[in-house]
This record gives C-alpha cells, sequence and structure tokens, in this order.
C-alpha cells in the first residue's frame, strides 16, 4: 500500500515531535515504503493530504490531535463529496483531547494506536459536512468526523485555542477549566432548528451538538447514543439550564447523565438546518469541528453515510 503519513510536531504540546523517534519505526512496520509530511501551520494537513491523493497515496494516516484529524480528513474531500472513495484512512491520536478515538475504543497513547492500526480491518463510517458562514462573512463547507456543536461550545473551543497554560495541564483540564469560564457570563439565545416537517422548532439554547461520534470537549461524553457509521446524527440539544445549575452538573456530561434531563433533547436526522434568530443575529454564533473553530451561523449540518473507509 502506498501510504501518505501526515504529522503535527506541535501537538499535544510539541510532545509529537519529542516522540516522533519512537513512532516512525514503529508505524513503518506497518507502511514499510510510507511517505511522511510535516505540518508547519494551520490547515497546512488539509493540502499535503489533497496534494498526496492527486499523488496517487491510497492510505493517509494523520499523528496529532483531533484538530489534525480534521484537517487530514477535510483533505480528502472537496463539496461534492470524497475526492478518492477508495483510499483508507487511519490515524494516531497524538493531542490534547483525543475525542475521536474514544467512540472507537482505542485507548490513550501513540503505542495502542499503532497497535490498533496494525490489526485494525476497514471499517466505512458516515462523515458530517457543514454548510456555514466563515468569521469573514464568506460561505464555505466543512467535514467533520466527530461532533460539530455551536453555541455555548463553539465560545469554549474560541477560548480554549487561544490559550496556552491551561493545555498544559491536558486536554480535560484546558476544556473543563474554560467551559466554567465562558459559563460565567453566558445567556441562552434562541435559534431555529429544522430536520423537515418532524422537527422544526425556534428555541432557547445554549450548546447544540451535531454528533457522529459520542466525545467531545477533551472527553465529555455528550452522544452516548452516537453510532459513527448509523447514516444520522444524533443532535444534543441543550437550553434553559440556569448557569449555576451547568457548573453543578459539568461533571454529569463526562458521564453522559445528562441525557436525562429534561433541559436536554436529542433528535437523530440525516440532515439539520439552523438560523439565529433576529435578535441574535448581530451576535456571531460560533460553530466549532472536532475541537476547532470552523465558523457561523447561518448553517447547514448534513450526514454522507459511509463515506470514508477508516483503518480502526
Amino acid at each position: 500500500m502506498s501510504a501518505f503519513v501526515v504529522v503535527n510536531p506541535r501537538s499535544a504540546n510539541g510532545r509529537t515531535r519529542s516522540d516522533w523517534p519512537q513512532i516512525e519505526p514503529a508505524l513503518r512496520t506497518i507502511y514499510p515504503d510510507m511517505t511522511v509530511g510535516f505540518t508547519t501551520a494551520p490547515n497546512q494537513a488539509t493540502a499535503l493530504v489533497r496534494a498526496a491523493l492527486q499523488a496517487g497515496h491510497d492510505e493517509i494516516v494523520a499523528i496529532g490531535g483531533d484538530g489534525t484529524i480534521n484537517e487530514a480528513i477535510n483533505g480528502m474531500f472537496d463539496a461534492q463529496g470524497p475526492l478518492a472513495p477508495t483510499a483508507v484512512f487511519g490515524f494516531v491520536t497524538s493531542g490534547t483531547g483525543g475525542d475521536f478515538r474514544k467512540s472507537f475504543g482505542i485507548s490513550s497513547g501513540h503505542a495502542a494506536a499503532i497497535a490498533r492500526l496494525a490489526e485494525a480491518p476497514i471499517r466505512a463510517i458516515d462523515i458530517g459536512r457543514v454548510s456555514c458562514v466563515s468569521t469573514s462573512g464568506l460561505s464555505i463547507v466543512r467535514h467533520f468526523a466527530n461532533i460539530a456543536s455551536f453555541g455555548l461550545s463553539g465560545l469554549i473551543v474560541k477560548s480554549v485555542n487561544r490559550a496556552r497554560i491551561a493545555k498544559l495541564f491536558g486536554g480535560q483540564f484546558a476544556f473543563a477549566f474554560h467551559s466554567a469560564a465562558v459559563m460565567l457570563f453566558h445567556r441562552d439565545f434562541p435559534v431555529h432548528l429544522c430536520s423537515g416537517e418532524e422537527f422544526d422548532v425556534t428555541t432557547p439554547i445554549s450548546t447544540v451538538a451535531i454528533a457522529n461520534g459520542q466525545y467531545f470537549g477533551g472527553g465529555m461524553w455528550v452522544a452516548p447514543g452516537a453510532s459513527p457509521d448509523d447514516g444520522l446524527f444524533d443532535t444534543v440539544i441543550v437550553g434553559g439550564v440556569p448557569r449555576v445549575q451547568m457548573l453543578k452538573d459539568m461533571k454529569r456530561l463526562y458521564e453522559g447523565g445528562h441525557i436525562n434531563d429534561p433541559n436536554v433533547r436529542i433528535v437523530r436526522a440525516q440532515k439539520i438546518t439552523v438560523t439565529p434568530v433576529a435578535e441574535t443575529s448581530e451576535r456571531p454564533v460560533f460553530i466549532e469541528t472536532d475541537g476547532e473553530l470552523a465558523g457561523q451561523l447561518p448553517a447547514t449540518f448534513e450526514i454522507l453515510p459511509r463515506a470514508l473507509n477508516v483503518r480502526c
């Protein structure tokens, strides 16, 4: 097989760079003729992967955090769908969050991830696609393998990605710390959500997660029932929870207990459109995809059934 390995050496606060001398020989036992590319700037993984597919590589392996995985997957798709439908994607999580691997039961650490690559079958999973507005006002399309969300979560991701000190203590601490900080000043706001005649509402929300996978936010088990290959999103809608109660209930998010809360609603759908209502239209509602700031509302989220072959 002709594998292209894209590495983000800055992921995990630079630990990936120091671990690379152990990662590389282990990977070469699986991919003896692999080609390696290192990222040096944001979004570079997308361009590197796209060029690798055009050059004829039939397997892509991403080494880094959830953001690196997201960038690499975006290199395998355009607005029309997969660029190389038979190509295979693999990943070795080395970052501050590690949410994507959790849905597949992959343990933390590069050794566990490489061991899984060596023995894992190829599985076709769904991919999410969001059409939204960039922060500069342009129409854009982004893809995601795990979870996209907006509202409070978008603000938290924006805060986490700008932070430095909190990340040094690990992904779960960084997300928990910034979640608490942002919640102190957050107020619910109304949006219009529609997935067809069966679900069409305008409701105040704090966070909405469009889930293909189960975990986000550095280990929050936000969508316990989501499956990455069932052709449906689990859309988790949270609203009407007082700020003090949200802070008290943060532990429940890591355990999945929030799904029984009367202020939480889950809608399963292939497509959902979201529009901010007039009173919030002047305030941007940020969207994150797999832990990376992607754009803002209005947006349409669609699922591409079994669109990516993953070795997991």
